[in-house]
């Protein structure tokens, strides 16, 4: 929590705080004076209210019954005030341990990142606890705070440097280089995959462009020996055909 944040905090607690104070001491004290004006009344020492009260044509005098029930009321009320005064001091107590723990961890936020940057060089436990209350002391966003609070901050990242050592900011960096590398060879052997996948594409179309090549001209062949074995049988039937032809034409068909 900021600094801003944590005034704004103590402000509104306490208004709220003052209200709760001012609401109880304007209970008890029209409680004591209702107390204080029904008791000299009654002794005669001061008059009842005069209030009368007109029910059909019987008017009733109601201002000594409706003093005494104010106050009888208001006494009522005060016998809640104890249990609200400790409920309030719970409260407060909850409201000041919870800004303390806020307080405390923002310290040792500060304290533990200053740990991974490697700040902080004493080994022995009051040596290291001390010289992050150094630290935390001088640091502009925690000056204000208590040594209580500074202290406590700072034993929680003594107790936490082992952790500070393994993941410091020298370590961290050096596990985001590897992981951007890996990422980048990721990176290239996807597009080496998706360009020997093109290429695999390119040669099975090609495969299959000559494939029907190689069959349209086997079909053509085909239809020629066809032509060709009609034909053959009618020029050996033919007179005069040199037979020099024949053994040309069986040697240039083979037989299927």
């Amino acid at each position: 929590m900021s600094p801003s944040a944590n005034s704004f905090t103590v402000l509104r607690d306490l208004a709220q705080r003052l209200t709760q104070v001012i609401s109880f001491a304007l209970i008890l004290g029209l409680a004591l004076a209702l107390l204080t004006a029904s008791l000299l009344a009654a002794f005669g020492i001061l008059p009842w209210p005069d209030l009368m009260l007109q029910y059909g044509e019987t008017s009733y005098q109601v201002g000594p019954a409706l003093q005494i029930g104010l106050t009888v009321l208001a006494l009522g009320f005060c016998a809640y005030l104890p249990a609200n005064a400790r409920i309030m001091a719970l409260e407060t107590s909850h409201r000041r341990f919870r800004i303390s723990m806020q307080d405390v961890i923002r310290a040792y936020h500060a304290a533990h990142a200053a740990d991974r940057s490697g700040a902080f060089t004493m080994s022995e436990q009051y040596d290291a606890v001390r010289e992050r209350i150094l630290y935390m002391r001088d640091h502009p966003d925690l000056a204000q705070l208590e040594t209580d609070i500074l202290e406590t901050a700072a034993q929680m990242s003594t107790a936490s440097h082992e952790l500070a050592e393994i993941y410091s900011d020298d370590n961290m960096a050096r596990a985001r280089g590897f992981l951007e590398q890996r990422q980048t060879e990721c990176d290239a052997l996807e597009a080496r995959i998706a360009e020997a996948n093109r290429k695999s594409i390119e040669l099975r179309q090609w495969v299959s462009a000559v494939e029907m090549d190689e069959s349209i001209a086997q079909a053509q062949l085909n239809r020629l020996r066809d032509e060709l074995s009609d034909l053959l049988p009618e020029l050996d039937e033919e007179p005069g055909i040199d037979p020099r032809l024949n053994g040309f034409a069986a040697n240039r068909l083979p037989a299927e």
